[in-house]
């Protein structure tokens, strides 16, 4: 029983630490850039592992210092309910499982929020684990941060080619300017990629990510302008 007594202990000082450390960078976060995620580390290890050159082009800027333009884009084509729900959009999760249901190809649904906390806190690979950690730290930064603070730390973080981190580095690699002044097509075509931003190239596109960046600028009219 003394033994039974420690474990029981131990486990729920482990659980008040990550308690502890989890709310914390997530308040912290809240105020500060993201210099760095897991997902960054992610890569300069897969890519010294696989003999390739190291590429972390990461640049934080300002939500104020990102073109309206492409919050407007993603918020067309990732997560079109982003202002309406808690962090998880249920409807398209149901959409998305009834597709399944019918024999079609599991789609994702995850949210904008949902991106943001698995960028900055947790890895990509899937298991449940993960999806049960992404699920904890949606809830925190949907209470703790702004929907403005989430699209600018997703915007900053999310991938967006081989070793090209967020809107200002992509702007620059791709595009040859900076976030500010990416206009309506150069963003709709980065929002393009974002499904798989290592075989997507916004700066060499497909004739298929030209037909997605079309349908992704009809459903930024259909949004209409992004909110302030």
């Amino acid at each position: 029983m003394k033994f039974i007594r420690k474990i029981l202990k131990l486990l729920l000082w482990i659980v008040i630490l990550f308690l502890g450390t989890s709310i914390g960078a997530v308040l912290l976060y809240k105020y500060i850039k993201v210099s760095v995620s897991p997902l960054m580390v992610i890569r300069l290890v897969e890519q010294v592992r696989n003999g390739q050159p190291t590429k972390m082009a990461h640049r934080w800027v300002d939500f104020d210092s990102i073109s309206r333009e492409l919050p407007r884009a993603v918020w067309a084509s990732e997560d079109q309910n982003f202002f309406n729900h808690q962090g998880f959009d249920f409807k398209a999760i149901g959409q998305a499982w009834e597709e399944h249901e019918k024999g079609g190809k599991m789609r994702g649904a995850s949210t904008i929020s949902q991106q943001t906390a698995k960028n900055v806190f947790l890895w990509p690979q899937q298991s449940w684990l993960r999806k049960g950690l992404e699920a904890y730290f949606t809830i925190l930064i949907e209470t703790f941060w702004s929907k403005q603070r989430i699209m600018e730390v997703y915007l900053n973080t999310i991938e967006m080619g081989n070793g090209i981190y967020g809107a200002e580095a992509v702007a620059i690699e791709h595009f040859g300017c900076h976030a500010a002044d990416l206009n309506q097509n150069q963003c709709a075509m980065i929002a393009a990629s974002l499904p798989n931003p290592l075989k997507m190239d916004s700066s060499k596109p497909s004739q298929y990510m030209y037909k997605r960046q079309k349908a992704i600028m009809k459903q930024m009219r259909n949004v209409g302008p992004y909110p302030d």
